[in-house]
């Protein structure tokens, strides 16, 4: 399995219980909510333009993570819309229609691309046609991982399965009981090696892709309180991977770098966010609950900078971008920080229904998903 970065997770929607997921609290929800930091006027350090935009259905329900494979990017809507485009032009190479609402996507190796709908079932869609299905047992919200010419799926009951990617064929399948509660948000699933990642309540585990087999455990974060919704404790949203080193966030408590090659955890700092984090090779990046945007040194977790410009406002996890860290909001601004300070760079807008996914580079642009299914590509100029 070749290794990859991956960039995205969903919005963490409105506090709902119910007998499978719980989705993440609003803390801008109430009418007390704090009024955001005002950013004041844009003053473009770095030049960047919109190059080309295209459309797909909304994304309102769908825990999106658009997957990027060379030049392109897949992309799903939430009424089942899977379709590739072209980074370098905004065509769309290929387009199915699965014909039902999907609850996560997409995941793909440049050859099979794979989604889940709401009624459980597992779809691959091989060039642009579907050519199978599977009914799953628990609803999903991580996208499918496809590699090694098999897909594989994180249950939201953190079951792992494993599918070859031609026939639909169940290969393995690995449950651990899990806590009453889970997160309706894009948990981790990445290669690493000829090993594959997961994120199973607090911890990263490696995985033996061919049978399912348990190689290391790397604990990030411990449950901790009285009641199931203060223990609840998940690593969620988009990684950062240099080297062997690859680092995470435990929803709401910390982030954290282990080595995926022994799962021994070099570090852990608490941190109060709920979306996935970037990096580079000197720094981890993330944005906490309350719109603060934090940078860890990457070797100690120590803290380099921390910024307020931000704060109060709904924002996607982080990119990193040559000099920036990308940020998407969800009135559909896109924010360009400096990674050395926080400094903006540059402000880009969509529509103002909302960022549905952290930005993804591809082929030097820029791509962007609004909740309208707005597709939006910007080119330094």
């Amino acid at each position: 399995m070749k290794s990859s970065r991956q960039p995205r997770s969903a919005w963490v929607a409105g506090a709902v219980l119910c007998a499978v997921a719980l989705s993440g609290c609003s803390f801008f929800g109430s009418k007390s909510a704090p009024k955001p930091v005002e950013l004041g006027a844009n003053v473009p350090v770095i030049p960047v333009g919109k190059v080309w935009q295209s459309k797909m259905g909304k994304v309102e329900r769908l825990v999106l993570q658009p997957h990027v494979q060379g030049s392109t990017v897949v992309l799903a809507s939430d009424a089942g819309e899977v379709l590739a485009v072209d980074a370098t032009t905004g065509t769309q190479t290929w387009r199915v229609n699965v014909g039902a609402p999907l609850s996560a996507g997409v995941g793909s190796d440049g050859r099979w691309s794979a989604v889940v709908s709401r009624s459980n079932e597992l779809i691959a869609i091989e060039g642009g046609r579907e050519i199978w299905r599977k009914t799953l047992p628990i609803q999903v919200f991580t996208a499918p991982l496809v590699a090694g010419n098999r897909i594989f799926v994180l249950a939201a009951d953190r079951s792992v399965y494993a599918f070859d990617a031609t026939s639909g064929q169940r290969l393995w399948m690995q449950h651990r009981p899990g806590e009453p509660l889970v997160l309706r948000q894009q948990g981790v699933l990445v290669p690493f090696g000829n090993t594959l990642v997961t994120g199973l309540g607090g911890r990263l585990v490696g995985f033996d892709p061919d049978n399912g087999a348990i190689r290391w455990e790397a604990p990030i974060a411990s449950p901790r309180g009285t009641n199931d919704v203060e223990r609840l404790v998940e690593i969620v949203g988009t990684t950062s991977r240099v080297g062997n080193q690859l680092c995470a966030r435990a929803f709401q408590a910390t982030v954290g770098c282990v080595d995926a090659a022994s799962g021994a955890v070099g570090w852990t700092q608490p941190a109060n966010g709920t979306e996935g984090i970037s990096g580079d090779e000197k720094a981890i990046y993330g944005v906490e609950s309350n719109g603060g945007v934090v940078a860890w040194n990457r070797a100690t977790g120590a803290k380099i900078w921390s910024s307020t410009r931000l704060q109060y406002r709904q924002l996607t996890a982080p990119l990193v971008l040559g000099r920036s860290v990308v940020i998407g909001e969800n009135n559909g601004t896109i924010h360009m920080l400096s990674r050395e300070d926080a400094a903006p760079l540059n402000r880009l807008t969509t529509d103002k229904s909302g960022v549905a996914a952290t930005p993804v580079a591809v082929a030097d642009t820029l791509v962007v998903v609004t909740r309208d299914g707005g597709i939006y590509g910007f080119r330094p100029q």
